[in-house]
C-alpha cells in the first residue's frame, strides 16, 4: 500500500465500488473539485494498493474524500476491495475522518476498512439520492407515474406550447451560448439559488461542461437567442445524472423547468439509460416523478 499525490496512477482506470455513481469518484471530476475548492492547508492523501483507491483530503487533523459534499453526489472508493488501503492509511495519518455520501450498499467495505486499521467507528445516515428506474418506452414511464401526474406533466407541457411556442429541446457540450444562458438563468433566480453561481461558482462548471459526458440540455425560446430553462448534467452508460437547473422567472406560468425535465426523462429512455438519478435531496417534485430513494451514509472514525 502507499500514500501519494499523484493524478497519474493507473488505479484512477479501476471501476467506483459503488455502482451507478455518475462522474463523482472519477479522477475529472474531483481533479476539477481540488482546482477550484481546495482550501489552505488542504492536503491530497490518495491510498492506493492493488486492490483499490481512496481518493482523500486532509487539513489540521480531518480526513475526509476529496470533493465536498455540497457538490459531490457521490463518494466511492475505486477497486475491487478499498479495506487493505483504508486500514493503512488511517493507521497512518490517524486523526480524526469523516467520510460523506458513500452509497450505503458498499459502507461495510469502508466500515472494515477503517476498523482495519484499528479506528473507532461510527456509522449514520446521510442524505439520500432520488432516482427514477427508467422502462423501456416513455409511455411505460407515464403509465408507472399515475394518472394525475401523467396528467399534470402533458397539461404543463400543452400550456407551454400555448404560452412561449414550439418545444426546442437541444443539448450543447461546450462552454459556449448555452453555458451563458445556464448561468445567467441561475443568477435571476431569488434567494440562495440566485446569489449560488458566483464568478468562482462559473469557473468551476466552466471546466466541467467540457468534459467528457457533461452537457447543458435546454429550452430554447423560438426564434429567440434566450433559453426558458437549462439543466447542466451528465450522461454515461449507468444513466442520466442531474446535477444543476434552472429557469426563467419571467416564463414561470409556462412551467418550463417542469417540461424541460419530462422532455429531459423522455431523451433519457430514448437514449437507452437504464436510470434517470436526481442526485442528492428528498424535495416531494422528484418523488411524484416516479423516483425511489437510494441512501447514503456518514461515516466518522478515530484512531
Amino acid at each position: 500500500m502507499t500514500l501519494h499525490r499523484s493524478w497519474d496512477t493507473p488505479a484512477w482506470e479501476a471501476p467506483p465500488l459503488a455502482p451507478a455513481v455518475g462522474p463523482f469518484a472519477r479522477r475529472e471530476f474531483l481533479r476539477v473539485m481540488w482546482e477550484h475548492r481546495r482550501g489552505p492547508g488542504d492536503e491530497l492523501v490518495f491510498a492506493e494498493s492493488p486492490e483499490g483507491l481512496v481518493p482523500l483530503v486532509a487539513r489540521d487533523g480531518l480526513v475526509g474524500f476529496v470533493g465536498e459534499a455540497d457538490l459531490t453526489d457521490y463518494h466511492s472508493p475505486l477497486g475491487s476491495d478499498p479495506r487493505p488501503a483504508l486500514a493503512e492509511a488511517v493507521a497512518g495519518i490517524g486523526g480524526t475522518w469523516v467520510l460523506d455520501s458513500i452509497p450505503a450498499e458498499v459502507v461495510d467495505a469502508v466500515v472494515e476498512g477503517l476498523e482495519g486499521g484499528g479506528a473507532n467507528v461510527e456509522v449514520a445516515d446521510d442524505t439520500v439520492t432520488a432516482v427514477v428506474p427508467l422502462p423501456d418506452t416513455f409511455d411505460d414511464y407515464l403509465a408507472s407515474i399515475g394518472k394525475k401526474q401523467r396528467h399534470e406533466l402533458r397539461r404543463k407541457r400543452r400550456r407551454y406550447l400555448e404560452e412561449v411556442g414550439e418545444m426546442l429541446h437541444e443539448a450543447h457540450h461546450d462552454a459556449g451560448w448555452a453555458f451563458v444562458e445556464f448561468v445567467r438563468l441561475h443568477r435571476l433566480a431569488s434567494g440562495p439559488k440566485g446569489s449560488f453561481m458566483t464568478v468562482e461558482m462559473e469557473a468551476l462548471f466552466r471546466s466541467l461542461v467540457v468534459l467528457e459526458g457533461w452537457r447543458i440540455d435546454l429550452l430554447r425560446v423560438p426564434g429567440t437567442e434566450r433559453a426558458a430553462a437549462a439543466i447542466f448534467g451528465y450522461a454515461d452508460a449507468d444513466g442520466y445524472f442531474l446535477y444543476n437547473s434552472a429557469y426563467d422567472p419571467g416564463l414561470a406560468a409556462a412551467s418550463p423547468g417542469w417540461v424541460l425535465l419530462g422532455s429531459m426523462i423522455e431523451r433519457a429512455i430514448r437514449e437507452g439509460r437504464p436510470r434517470f438519478d436526481f442526485l442528492k435531496g428528498d424535495e416531494e417534485y422528484k418523488f411524484r416523478l416516479g423516483a425511489e430513494e437510494r441512501r447514503l451514509c456518514k461515516v466518522r472514525a478515530r484512531r
